[in-house]
């Protein structure tokens, strides 16, 4: 009897099960779909449409340590949850709570990380209070983004006469509340930050309106779904007790 017959029959009667890390055989590996939409730093596109971020790379090491291969792919909001809902897309590294997703998707136990959701003003301007202040206000959005369902009912309620104003890059939305063309923006603490420092641009004051938890999200849909989001748990301990630093912006 080889070696390695020996090992596989000695698991078997002992119990042991054997993850896609233990096989060793990475060709055989299999291939997990990972859908993201852009959100630099964390997750986007270079200008040779080669996906790069933080958490991309976060979530290319877990799942790499826990045995399996990667596609990445950039995709609108709208068919990333669609995919996620199908199944044709396996993960989603992103933040828990989207109401459309809570019945197709399960999330990793670990969090990976945390984003804050802000609004931002003009120097100068009085501090806002939240939500009688936005009442008849102009608010600058970034497209393609969607809200937690929260922020999403009080930004569309009609009684409050919220006009929205959308454009498609960070520093177009800072251009645009700095030259008044809206009254506040609505966006995220650490592509606003990275944006602002482009544009040499004082920092600007903020009323924070929720801090969220990054997780990965998994498709209850792709193959063996509570296996691959137990795996990338187990791998996260791992790297983690390995001392390698896990930690986004």
């Amino acid at each position: 009897m080889t070696r390695n017959l020996f090992c596989l029959v000695l698991a078997s009667l002992l119990g042991v099960g054997t993850s896609h890390a233990d096989t060793g055989d990475h060709a055989a590996a299999p291939i997990i779909q990972v859908g993201f939409y852009e959100f630099a730093p964390y997750s986007y596109s270079d200008s040779q449409g080669r996906p790069q971020g933080a958490i991309l790379q976060l979530t290319q090491r877990l799942l790499e340590h826990a045995g399996y291969r990667v596609q990445m792919r950039s995709y609108p909001s709208a068919r990333l949850y669609s995919g996620l809902r199908d199944g044709g897309i396996h993960i989603w590294p992103g933040a828990p709570g989207k109401v459309e997703l809570s019945e197709h998707t399960i999330e990793t136990r670990t969090q990976v990380g945390e984003i804050a959701l802000n609004l931002y003003f003009r120097r100068g301007d009085l501090l806002p209070r939240i939500p009688e202040d936005l009442h008849g206000q102009d608010l600058i959005l970034i497209t393609g983004y969607t809200y937690w369902q929260p922020i999403n009912v009080l930004i569309n309620d009609p009684a409050r006469g919220i006009s929205q104003h959308r454009t498609s890059t960070h520093t177009a939305a800072l251009e645009m509340l700095q030259r008044h063309r809206g009254d506040f923006l609505l966006d995220y603490q650490t592509p606003v930050e990275q944006a602002r420092q482009h544009l040499n641009m004082a920092e600007l004051p903020f009323v924070q309106l929720q801090r969220l938890p990054l997780k990965l999200i998994v498709s209850r849909h792709a193959p063996d779904a509570l296996t691959l989001r137990d795996d990338l748990d187990r791998a996260y301990r791992e790297l983690q007790a390995a001392g390698v630093d896990l930690s986004l912006p």
